[in-house]
């Protein structure tokens, strides 16, 4: 019997406004760099489900290179443009500026859902590798486990293993929904927490051992 559902934030709850592959190709532009945009969502999706660590809201001064290199040769291979690693660099450098002061979405599908599942007394926790502040669940959410607080990054366990701690229920009872396979999907799998992969633009066709959904409210048949 499910007693606690946990989600992802970034992409499963919401996401900022302009999204991820809008302001990637806007920002793209201000450096006189087109990318299709047509190709961007997808390619976004593989970067950060390839090489989660790269992603641009993660850059800091000082950080390793490496990983985000990485992710955006993960993202251009996709959209079939190569750049220079300088304007990677400088691409994400903006980005991770921009990051920190765009308004932040909740879905529709959100706040109906996590509604229903609240009167059904289960106890609802987020667990996420980057909070930007929970912009209206507040009232709806028993705890909030980032990977800062605990010091390790899904799909490590001791992140899932805190929410449990913090729920105060077995892996079993428990059902995990986040967007991402690898950190997402293998990081709840990992220590026994049923997961459920929510792929609301159909990225993930290829995803078939774990139920996949498309929209938030398709989550009650499997409590």
């Amino acid at each position: 019997m499910i007693k606690a559902v946990f989600f992802d934030w970034m992409n499963t709850l919401a996401h900022p406004e302009p999204d991820r592959h809008e302001n990637i190709y806007q920002v793209a532009q201000e450096l006189g760099v087109e990318l299709p945009p047509q190709k961007l969502m997808k390619g976004v999706y593989k970067a950060e489900s390839q090489v989660p660590e790269g992603a641009p809201p993660r850059w800091r001064e000082g950080e390793d290179e490496a990983p985000f290199i990485g992710w955006w040769e993960v993202l251009l291979a996709e959209v079939g443009i190569k750049l220079s690693k300088e304007v990677m660099l400088e691409i994400t450098q903006r980005l991770s500026q921009r990051a920190r002061s765009l308004p932040w979405v909740l879905y529709d599908d959100v706040l109906p859902t996590v509604k229903i599942l609240k009167q059904r007394g289960l106890i609802l926790g987020l667990i996420t590798n980057l909070f930007m502040g929970s912009v209206g669940l507040e009232s709806y959410l028993d705890f909030v486990v980032t990977a800062k607080e605990v010091g390790a990054d899904k799909p490590e366990p001791p992140i899932f293993l805190a929410a449990l701690e913090q729920a105060g229920v077995n892996a079993s009872e428990a059902l995990y929904i986040g967007d991402q396979y690898q950190t997402d999907i293998l990081g709840a799998r990992g220590v026994g927490i049923t997961p459920v992969l929510i792929d609301r633009f159909d990225l993930a066709p290829e995803v078939s051992d774990c139920p996949r959904i498309h929209n938030l409210t398709e989550v009650a048949q499997y409590l």
